[in-house]
């Protein structure tokens, strides 16, 4: 073998053997006339995680990678050549009808016992990994004097309630100027009540509001619905704080307010411990953002071994990201343990169609210049890398925008793609502990609930290492498998949802704002 300019062997990955291009694994890319150990000669450079056409390919042409079609080459390829997007026609979507529906075999994989976490158990059953004072907001009007309160919060109360966590504004774009009542309009109301009930908030509801707002405290969070819940559960506390009321005479008046209430509500949360808790009460958000093409290929695989090792604890994963999973909606049918989980997957696939037909663009509009730069060539080859983290169990269910997970096992709750509505719709359905793969970096965290940051490159954890909580990109070089890591990766999940290890994203307090999806229009 000849070595590279760095000093490296000369590696490629080939996916499966049915392709007919491999990715580039050495850091700083290969020059031309670089020859690999199968005789294989580039002729001309290619950078790092791009893809080199492995042999001939004629114009027009299926280009291969996960044995799917990623796309038609527009010109003759040479053996050794650089393929990128530019060389590539994207092929059609797949279409929605006539696609396999639970025709995978039987999943046979044994239950996993004896894996537990120290977590706070909640009223409702459910178990939080955090103990977080979350404080709603009915409108963007009040989003100012809420931060201003939550700092005062954070730097008079907190020290005196030593088993919180923190406390935030739970601060959004909506509220008001939206036709509330128009169809969709519900999507980022039922978004924004049920991420008020997240586990790791431990069951109480403070909200404050304007008063003149059109998403009403009354219409976010029904008598009905809080009176069951107290009927079930017990006093959650529930306490609204109208800006606009008589007594609040001044700025500090309305701070006053908010801080009285959030007395109560710490005092209750500082009574709560941490207590053993079997690890089937994790709910586990997975994401990939800043996606690249090692993404397939290192971190998305171990994590889909980590869900599976889940799954077979009994604890709830969920994967998203609507126009990544959308060109292999025939993968996703074929695993659901039913066809009614089937139909549900191409009915929200189908609503999401339609959204973007609405706006005049396709599932193409998702790939980024950094997606690019990284070796992803279209959505279609993304996606193929975003789907192997869901792992091999059966897909159990699906959650609906907004909606809350109600079930156990591998869901898929859909969403769309983008970074900032996916984690705040994931915290919507229950989530409380966040797994997060990266290949070009990103230091996106969310304040109500731990983010694990995994890298799926060794280049990036070394550069980003106080920024990245585990490396994936160990699997690309042969220091370590997809099991290893997924084990790795698995233990850091227990470990950070007992709170015993911080992710870099807490220790530096990123947090961003959540971002409602809301399809409807506004006035």
């Amino acid at each position: 073998m000849n070595a590279n300019v760095a000093g490296q062997v000369p590696r490629y990955i080939r996916v499966d053997k049915a392709d007919n291009v491999a990715i580039v694994v050495n850091d700083l890319g290969l020059p031309s006339g670089t020859r690999f150990a199968c005789g294989l000669e580039l002729c001309e450079p290619v950078p790092q995680g791009h893809k080199v056409a492995l042999v001939d390919i004629a114009k027009g042409a299926p280009v291969r990678r996960y044995n799917v079609i990623i796309g038609h080459a527009n010109e003759p390829l040479r053996a050794g050549s650089w393929v990128h997007e530019g060389l590539l026609s994207m092929p059609e979507a797949p279409a929605l009808h006539r696609i396999p529906a639970a025709t995978r075999a039987r999943w046979n994989e044994p239950a996993l016992e004896g894996y537990t976490f120290e977590g706070y158990r909640n009223p409702d059953g459910s178990v939080g990994t955090r103990n977080v004072l979350a404080i709603t907001t009915t409108v963007q009007c009040v989003a100012g004097v809420v931060d201003h309160a939550v700092q005062r919060i954070r730097s008079e109360l907190l020290p005196r309630f030593a088993n919180v966590d923190d406390a935030i504004g739970l601060e959004h774009i909506y509220g008001c100027g939206v036709a509330i009542d128009a169809h969709d309009a519900d999507i980022p109301i039922r978004t924004l009540r049920n991420i008020s009930l997240n586990p790791n908030f431990g069951g109480g509801l403070m909200v404050v509001g304007l008063g003149c707002e059109k998403l009403q405290p009354e219409r976010l969070l029904p008598p009905g619905m809080l009176a069951a819940r107290k009927a079930s559960s017990g006093d959650f506390g529930v306490d609204f704080v109208r800006l606009q009321d008589e007594p609040h005479v001044g700025f500090e008046a309305m701070i006053a307010a908010i801080m009285a209430a959030a007395t109560k509500h710490l005092a209750r949360l500082n009574a709560r411990r941490r207590e053993t808790c079997p690890a089937a009460a994790l709910v586990v958000g997975m994401q990939c953002g800043g996606s690249d093409a090692f993404s397939g290929v290192t971190a998305n695989p171990a994590l889909g071994f980590a869900s599976d090792l889940l799954v077979r604890t009994g604890a709830t994963v969920m994967f998203s990201e609507i126009t990544e999973v959308r060109d292999g909606i025939d993968q996703l049918t074929s695993r659901a343990v039913d066809g009614d989980v089937a139909q549900a997957l191409i009915d929200e696939l189908a609503w999401y169609d339609r959204y973007l037909e609405r706006g005049g663009v396709d599932r193409s509009a998702n790939t980024t210049p950094g997606n690019r730069k990284g070796g992803l060539a279209n959505i279609v080859e993304k996606a193929m890398g975003s789907i192997v983290k869901s792992g091999t169990a059966p897909i159990a269910g699906v959650v609906r925008l907004g909606e809350r997970a109600s079930r156990k096992g591998l869901l898929f709750a859909a969403t769309p793609a983008s970074d900032f509505v996916c984690g705040t719709l994931q915290l919507a359905a229950g989530m409380n502990l966040h797994i997060f793969t990266t290949g070009r970096g990103t230091p996106y965290g969310l304040a109500g609930c731990p983010v694990i940051k995994v890298a799926t490159r060794s280049d990036l954890a070394r550069r980003w290492h106080d920024l990245i909580d585990l490396d994936a990109g160990r699997i690309a070089t042969g220091e370590a498998s997809i099991e290893q890591v997924g084990w790795d990766l698995f233990h850091t999940m227990l470990e950070v949802a007992s709170g015993r290890r911080k992710t870099w994203t807490e220790r530096w307090g990123l947090k961003n704002s959540l971002a409602l999806f809301n399809p409807a229009p506004i006035t």
